[in-house]
């Protein structure tokens, strides 16, 4: 299946890679950013682009006469500090900015298969088994996590109610080229920058906290996959949820040695005492998305953060964008 295809934050670190993926399998493609995060450098070549914020008027107008199969909904705001220092913001980007999405589906009258991108260790908080399935308790201890989950309940409602098609992905730590060093997952580009000055890598605690790293190019695969498969109806939350992760544990210790490694450099590693309210471990069960997306991660660790560094050691060489 292709058509037309919209992307919300299609400028940024994800995003770019969804609709990388999609104009590849030759959808037609446009990306709806307001540059606040995403870089316009990001955007591919044949995808038509709407500079402006998903909670304009303007941005309903786009979704409500753009006829559009499919809206892959991943603008954000992103980084879970910032949640906690304004939560207003947070609620206003995230929350509010996606029921004026869902809205302009609503009223456009055309069928247009919503997938929203989700979290998964911020929903899940810290009392669940490791790794995470998506019928578990929800326990989202900051506003980032809040308003993921607040509009999980929102998506289940339009489809109830409204008959919308919606999706969510639950995404775990997901990392690769053109990522930014923000939320958790930021860890790899973080590493990858401090690798190329040749300074030390900053842990934090002991380093054993654990997270599942997730490669873009499988997420965006995962994208295209929920936006295609036949699903049963949406009527409450976690029956078209899916978690898309690993379902693998990586200490941090492990993420920098793997990293060092796949740099063919050493650089020392510099501790700091653990930051207050870190989760220990945190990883998704991928096999519900398994089952029923037919997708599965196809890139292991260690290649994936080879490609990422390479990624990050052409910019700093001026050979990528």
């Amino acid at each position: 299946m292709t058509g037309r295809a919209l992307v919300s934050g299609g400028a940024g670190f994800i995003g770019s890679h969804v609709a990388d993926l999609l104009l590849q399998e030759g959808y037609d493609v446009e990306i709806l950013d307001n540059l606040s995060s995403g870089r316009r450098e990001n955007i591919p070549t044949g995808a038509g682009f709407h500079q402006m914020d998903i909670s304009s008027d303007d941005a309903a107008r786009v979704v409500h006469s753009g006829r559009f199969d499919v809206l892959f909904h991943l603008a954000a705001q992103i980084d879970v500090r910032k949640s906690v220092t304004d939560p207003v913001a947070d609620a206003r980007i995230n929350i509010l900015g996606t029921i004026n999405l869902l809205e302009a589906v609503r009223t456009a009258g055309h069928p247009t298969r919503v997938v929203f991108s989700s979290t998964g260790g911020a929903i899940y908080g810290d009392f669940v088994s490791i790794p995470s399935v998506e019928t578990m308790p929800k326990d989202p201890e900051s506003p980032y996590g809040i308003a993921k989950l607040s509009v999980e309940l929102y998506m289940g409602y339009y489809a109830r109610v409204h008959n919308v098609d919606t999706v969510a992905l639950r995404y775990s730590n997901v990392y690769g080229p053109r990522q930014d060093p923000h939320g958790e997952a930021g860890v790899v580009a973080i590493f990858c920058n401090k690798i190329l000055k040749g300074e030390a890598l900053t842990v934090f605690g002991d380093g054993r906290q654990t997270r599942d790293y997730v490669f873009a190019g499988d997420v965006a695969r995962a994208n295209l996959a929920a936006a295609t498969v036949s699903l049963p109806p949406a009527r409450q939350v976690d029956v078209r949820a899916f978690n898309i992760g690993t379902g693998r544990e990586t200490s941090v210790l492990e993420l920098a040695e793997t990293l060092r490694r796949a740099a063919g450099v050493s650089v020392p590693l510099q501790h700091l005492p653990a930051r207050q309210g870190e989760l220990p471990r945190s990883a998704v069960s991928n096999e519900k998305a398994v089952a029923s997306l037919g997708w599965r991660p196809k890139i292991n660790l260690e290649d994936g953060l080879g490609m990422t560094y390479e990624y990050f050691a052409g910019r700093a060489r001026g050979d990528v964008k």
